[in-house]
């Protein structure tokens, strides 16, 4: 395994952390862990009207949820401008970069004959090779790349494969903005080789900008980072992913009740593939991960396919490490179901007692909160439409004359409270739904819940016999 392996996540916070964005993310950070490698953290910040502290705050709180770390400190790009001005005049010296002194209806001319002419909207070259004396008085000039014109510029992407473009095709980029502000390219070139990047791995919407990047790492005479475009996510539909697809901030599905293990697994395969295996834990992950085994079609999300991960996961994870989980998403879903964090240690105890008959439906953390409804609720419950549907004055009846049984048992179980009941009905002559169902209506508030009998025994005595109590006496 080489240790010189060093990948970076590069987001720029003018929003939360989307859904591609993670997945970027996890790329990055699992090959960098199958290499043995270190991953990095750029925040390209250099939009200054666009960036904002709270998308700083909830790219960062995205991958650490997601359990995505990174290596070192943060680096921010912005405070790096000063560096980024420095190569900018280096090239200007050695005359690989010019002043361009176009102005900007000089600009504007030139895109406005490109579009009629039907051709690419390109800088002309025009302050390329004159002389700056000829510079007209008050323009403050740009730097621009003095990019080759002439033979191609390849990249050989891990991904994609060979991809090569004309130079004539590509123009002279500008590097630093008459403000004295560097551009995108200029930067990310910049921070690439000081912070050591070897492999970049990003969207293939950035593969044209592979191209001019290349050209200035020659410019400077330093090593080109390898290269891995991935495609993009599209809807299940096949349009390019957007809200209503499911292209919400990471912070959103983890409000939805998604675990953060279920996510990283369906991430991993929106795009990349190991067989015909689904199901991956962290560990397999890292040793399987592998750019070739990356498509190049784009990737379609399904929400259905995440939710029955999400499930599968669910199932699996310890009963108490639900509860936890429930418990940190409180602040945001709690308010509207009455619950608030940290939970009060009896209903933390119920809840988890609840898990293993609550998670065996439960495809999110959402419905098994919803579900455990009739431990939460409190008293008298009121009854959706089909539960009280059920509760007609017969059926209450039966609640009435079952409770005495119900009172008597020596012990309270799932096992004592079935064998009573499973006795009145027979004795009653009556099938076993015609008394489950009122008693599940009346101490759940729902017609759905986990097995009955063990809903009794999580409400524990004292609790049920109270609520089978409030149904027989509301008339």
């Amino acid at each position: 395994m080489s240790s010189a392996v060093v990948t970076r996540f590069a987001p720029s916070p003018t929003g939360y952390l989307h859904i591609g964005g993670a997945r970027t993310a996890l790329f990055n950070w699992l090959y960098a862990r199958r290499m043995g490698g270190r991953m990095l953290l750029r925040i390209e910040d250099t939009d200054r009207e666009r960036s904002t502290q709270g998308a700083i705050d909830a790219i960062l709180d995205g991958m650490r949820w997601l359990g995505l770390d990174w290596d070192g400190d943060v680096v921010f790009q912005y405070a790096r401008a000063e560096r980024h001005r420095e190569v900018a005049e280096n090239l200007l010296a050695s005359g690989n970069a010019y002043r361009c002194y176009a102005t900007q209806d000089e600009l504007t001319q030139m895109r406005e004959q490109a579009r009629a002419a039907g051709k690419p909207l390109r800088y002309d070259g025009r302050w390329r090779d004159r002389d700056p004396s000829d510079a007209p008085a008050g323009v403050k000039p740009v730097i621009r790349l003095r990019a080759p014109s002439e033979g191609e510029t390849v990249v050989d992407d891990a991904v994609q494969g060979r991809v090569t473009w004309a130079n004539r095709d590509l123009d002279d980029l500008v590097l630093l903005r008459s403000d004295g502000n560097p551009t995108y390219m200029l930067a990310v070139v910049v921070d690439d080789h000081d912070m050591g990047v070897t492999q970049v791995i990003r969207g293939d919407d950035h593969l044209t900008n592979a191209a001019r990047q290349s050209q200035i790492f020659a410019a400077l005479g330093w090593e080109v980072p390898r290269m891995a475009h991935i495609p993009l996510i599209h809807g299940a539909d096949g349009a390019k992913l957007s809200k209503r697809h499911g292209a919400l901030g990471v912070d959103a599905y983890r409000d939805l009740g998604y675990l953060p293990a279920a996510l990283r697994n369906y991430l991993v395969r929106l795009g990349w593939s190991h067989g015909d295996q689904e199901v991956f834990s962290t560990e397999e992950m890292v040793a399987a991960f592998d750019l070739k085994a990356i498509g190049r079609s784009p990737a379609r999300f399904d929400f259905a396919k995440l939710e029955n991960l999400n499930g599968l996961y669910i199932r699996g994870a310890a009963d108490g490490d639900l509860v936890d989980a429930i418990e940190r998403i409180l602040p945001n879903v709690g308010p509207e179901r009455g619950l608030v964090a940290p939970l009060a240690p009896d209903l933390r105890e119920k809840l988890v007692a609840a898990m293993p008959g609550l998670k065996e439906r439960a495809k999110t953390l959402i419905e098994l909160l919803d579900s455990a409804y009739y431990l939460t609720a409190a008293r008298p419950l009121v009854p959706d439409e089909k539960a009280a549907a059920l509760l007609t004055d017969e059926a209450r009846a039966r609640l009435a004359a079952i409770l005495p049984a119900l009172e008597a048992l020596p012990e309270w179980s799932a096992a004592a409270t079935e064998a009573a009941v499973r006795l009145f009905a027979e004795t009653e002559g009556l099938k076993l739904g015609q008394v489950a169902q009122p008693l599940r209506a009346a101490l759940t508030g729902r017609t759905t819940s986990p097995p009955l009998f063990d809903v009794m025994a999580v409400l524990g005595r004292e609790e049920s016999l109270a609520r089978l109590a409030d149904r027989i006496t509301k008339s």
